[in-house]
């Protein structure tokens, strides 16, 4: 009988224990340093930045292409590629940049194989066919991507600044950036450098 009545006491005080920590369990606060980590704010987005002319890109020579090098000027950024059926708007995109230079403008190309990877992987073989097919002279950054969440900083941002026409939706879209480094409107890739829609609006930007 003695025996019997320690066993039942046993398994009683274990069955409280177990209640105990049960109820206790939820209400426990987790230790201040998981508090803590929790509640650390995230990193600053790219849309946090103040204008076009913060971010700082890769030549296609593999250099540094600071676009603060171009503050007050007026941009035209365009994602390119070197197997598409817009791909001659290179003609039309230097001669936007011979004839707007003098006055403060700069065409910026961005290569990109985003839409069915029609570009070079190589960014000396894209240098070399903008060159010798186009005699292209406005600087040319390396190979990003220009959509999703891979795209490049300055395309992130990009896409926060206007309510239509700010995401690539194919190649040759074109941004164009104010001489204190707003975006003013974008073009899609229909939109050849020698309309008069696009020419205008760089007249009225230029001033």
């Amino acid at each position: 009988m003695r025996f019997w009545g320690f066993l039942l006491g046993g398994l009683a005080a274990a069955s409280g224990v177990a209640m105990f920590l049960t109820a206790g369990g939820p209400g426990i606060e987790a230790p201040a340093e998981a508090q803590t980590a929790r509640a650390a704010p995230a990193a600053a987005p790219a849309s946090d930045k103040a204008n076009a002319f913060s971010f700082t890109m890769t030549r296609i020579d593999g250099k540094p292409l600071p676009l603060s090098k171009f503050k007050g000027d007026v941009m035209l950024v365009v994602n390119t590629a070197s197997f598409c059926g817009f791909t001659p708007q290179f003609e039309g995109l230097e001669a936007l940049q011979k004839r707007f230079a003098a006055r403060g403008f700069t065409v910026v190309g961005v290569p990109s194989g985003d839409f069915m990877n029609q570009e070079y992987d190589s960014n000396k073989q894209i240098a070399e066919f903008c060159e010798t097919k186009f005699g292209v002279t406005f600087p040319m950054t390396e190979r990003v991507h220009v959509t999703g969440p891979r795209a490049a900083p300055f395309y992130q941002w990009a896409r926060t600044q206007l309510p239509t026409e700010n995401v690539p939706k194919w190649n040759f879209h074109k941004f164009l950036v104010s001489r204190d480094g707003k975006i003013l409107a974008g073009f899609g890739s229909k939109v050849s450098p020698e309309s008069p829609e696009l020419v205008g609006a760089i007249e009225k930007a230029l001033g």
